[in-house]
């Protein structure tokens, strides 16, 4: 049996092997605490759950939904984009439903990328981007998140012949997993950058409901023109902690949104339909709970902060997104770090290098767990004294 040489090709994802490190340290009896993944521990609250359970028992929904999603999902997200961003979207021929952004974020690729064309692509980054451009058979060009650029890639780098061959740029903020943020006029460079160089602009802006400190994140759409080059991908997982239920969105550019349909018209079903119905209870209802639940993440991160600093790490505190980007001490790597935590203090990170080769030297923490665990992990490393490999 042969298999196809794409999936040879393909990395192990992250996440698989945290999931199996910390299987078997809980099978050895370890009391493991894992900041590893941005799965939020906060249930989805009861109110949005109500329409779910109302929505499974009509027989309407037990039915193949259609691709596009409901017309009422698709308008719940035009009004929730004009509220939250004053952007003007058509239901019809802007929105497009998502089986959570993951998959529309790893589909998109077959929509827009011929082989051998070139994808400019940020490292580190959250790794689908990538696997999305290898499948169709695309070429990354990294573009480097860099401490002294705020994370964000300096888009006088990329050389004129490679910009001028670009089909993609992908960027993404608040950032995974640097927790960076990004300005209007840094999405104003962006749009124009996409504009000189007939590039189709991808923003992944599933944390832009998650931050901090008073901080308000922007959706590239609100930059005038915008929608002739560019198409967000937004998600319910984590503004309504409502990951397990998998529905996303897909806004912007029509053509591009055309064009995403087709893929996904071939390939899957849509989302289910009581899915949609909590969700527009998600999108329609009030927001208020957003605060209360932001202020959760933002005591945990106060909490851990300054322990991470104890132990010799550098981080500036994010503004948004669920992460701490930490800078590991001097002699160790992302890889060797972690590991350190995990033999010494039965505690989870993710290396930095698992994002892409910029990420080398940092370790990414998430706020997706309790507070009781926030809690136990700050005694924990109140008492650790990192020793570096020999």
């Amino acid at each position: 049996m042969r298999i196809a040489k794409r999936i040879e090709q393909l990395p192990v994802y992250p996440f698989v092997e945290i999931s199996r490190k910390i299987a078997e340290k809980r099978a050895q009896g370890k009391p493991v605490i894992t900041f590893g993944i941005g799965d939020p521990d906060l249930p989805t609250p009861d109110s949005i759950l109500d329409h779910l359970t109302t929505a499974a028992r009509e027989p309407e929904n037990h039915r193949y939904p259609e691709t596009e999603g409901l017309p009422e999902f698709r308008a719940s997200v035009s009004t929730w984009y004009q509220n939250r961003f004053g952007v003007d979207l058509d239901p019809e021929t802007e929105i497009l439903s998502l089986i959570g952004a993951k998959e529309g974020i790893a589909h998109i690729g077959l929509a827009l990328i011929d082989p051998g064309e070139t994808v400019l692509q940020p490292d580190p980054a959250y790794p689908v981007y990538n696997i999305g451009t290898l499948f169709a058979g695309g070429e990354p060009y990294w573009m480097p998140l860099l401490e002294k650029n705020k994370w964000l890639p300096d888009l006088g780098d990329i050389p004129r012949r490679v910009a001028s061959q670009s089909r993609v740029m992908w960027l993404n903020y608040p950032n995974n997993p640097t927790g960076a943020i990004a300005s209007l006029e840094y999405f104003e460079r962006a749009v124009a950058f996409a504009k000189a160089n007939d590039i189709v602009l991808l923003h992944d802006a599933c944390y832009s409901e998650v931050a901090y400190d008073g901080y308000q994140p922007a959706s590239i759409l609100q930059i005038p023109g915008a929608k002739e080059v560019a198409v967000e991908f937004h998600s319910l997982s984590k503004t309504y902690n409502m990951t397990g239920w998998r529905i996303g969105m897909a806004a912007g550019n029509p053509e591009v949104i055309r064009a995403l349909f087709k893929v996904k018209s071939n390939l899957d079903s849509g989302v289910a339909q009581a899915v949609q119905k909590m969700a527009i209870a998600a999108l329609n209802g009030p927001q208020d709970y957003l605060k209360l639940r932001n202020a959760r993440y933002q005591a945990r991160r106060d909490r851990i902060l300054p322990v991470l600093s104890r132990i010799g790490l550098e981080v500036d505190p994010p503004k948004a997104s669920l992460y701490i980007w930490a800078k590991v001490p001097n002699g160790f790597t992302s890889s060797t770090f972690a590991t350190a935590l995990l033999d010494d203090k039965d505690i989870v990170v993710t290396p930095g290098s698992s994002y892409g080769k910029y990420g080398e030297g940092y370790i990414r923490l998430s706020l997706t767990l309790s507070d009781n665990h926030v809690q136990e992990a700050a005694h924990r490393l109140g008492s650790w004294t990192p020793q570096a490999p020999i």
